[in-house]
């Protein structure tokens, strides 16, 4: 099991920390006995920093209770979940139709929690001082394969007549598969490019090579704005104000924990955490660079959980 890595998010989730457990969250404060028992996760590296922001802070709530959470990417998290091998599964998209036919071949059947909003963000080197903005038609000219050799100068005559050097989340990535969906449409991505689950590779090759490109979760890019830069896309520059408003588009999307509702009803632990998730997860997404859903979302989804006990 992959465990992300937090060097390049310690400060942001060092913020989120500092917010305490957010008095509702707090199981003890409103009466409840003390819980034991362990909550098993996978999936979406996007997600990650927002489940180990409240994975820290529901220790200090209910620290009997080991909650753990891998980092496989959205699909690997899914198939852990269809095997019957986690409570809940991280996604940076919507589950898809087969997958969900799979998990009611499995009998087993789950509620779709969101829990915040990202920007996928297009970054370049700091040292590109060309591409500061590319329409959806650029990127699909660049992230298309098409059999040629992908140079800047494709896009723009007066750019350099260089080589793109291109990085993406990998294909068991929700990020990976939305980009898919919006940008390529489901055509082959250019053969030249590095793909990886895990994004502190992807930003350390963007800030490797002044022809790099790459594209990851907005707080990714948060977390190393000032050793890359991010592209518009058609004018528009991802902030938490573009994300929240749709401006940013297509590149906004909604984040997922999807959680099993056996494990609701027959472990309390379980239970617990997804409602400390739901009751906490605008604070920890803000904190940790993403954007909150809106509160009648939280309070819809919350009735939905406690509606399985």
């Amino acid at each position: 099991m992959k465990k992300f890595k937090f060097v390049m998010m310690s400060t942001m989730i060092g913020s989120a920390l500092l917010l305490g457990a957010c008095g509702n969250g707090d199981s003890k404060d409103n009466g409840e006995e003390n819980l034991s028992g362990s909550v098993t996760g996978d999936g979406s590296s996007t997600v990650a920093p927002i489940t180990e922001a409240l994975v820290e802070e529901y220790a200090g709530v209910q620290p009997d209770v080991q909650v753990t959470a891998g980092v496989s990417g959205t699909g690997g998290g899914f198939e852990k979940f269809i095997a019957g091998e986690t409570d809940f599964s991280n996604a940076s998209r919507p589950i898809k139709e087969e997958e969900a036919a799979k998990l009611k071949e499995a009998g087993i059947e789950y509620t779709e929690l969101e829990v915040a909003y990202d920007g996928l963000s297009i970054v370049v080197n700091t040292e590109n001082d060309w591409a500061k903005d590319l329409t959806v038609e650029d990127l699909k000219k660049l992230w298309v394969e098409d059999g040629t050799t992908k140079k800047w100068s494709d896009i723009n005559p007066e750019w350099p007549d260089e080589e793109v050097v291109f990085y993406s989340p990998g294909t068991d990535s929700g990020t990976f598969d939305y980009f898919n969906e919006i940008i390529l449409e489901d055509e082959d991505i250019v053969k030249a490019a590095t793909l990886s689950e895990d994004d502190n590779v992807l930003v350390q090759g963007v800030q490797g090579d002044k022809n790099a490109i790459g594209f990851f979760g907005y707080a990714y890019y948060l977390a190393n704005k000032d050793s890359m830069n991010v592209v518009t896309i058609d004018g528009v520059e991802p902030t938490n104000e573009t994300i929240e408003s749709g401006e940013y588009s297509p590149l906004s999307r909604p984040l997922f924990v999807y959680v099993k509702n056996d494990s609701v009803k027959e472990n309390e632990a379980v239970y617990d955490f997804m409602k400390f998730t739901l009751e906490n997860a605008g604070d920890m997404a803000e904190a940790v660079g993403y954007v909150r859903s809106p509160e009648e979302t939280y309070k819809e989804d919350l009735e939905a959980l406690e509606g399985l006990k």
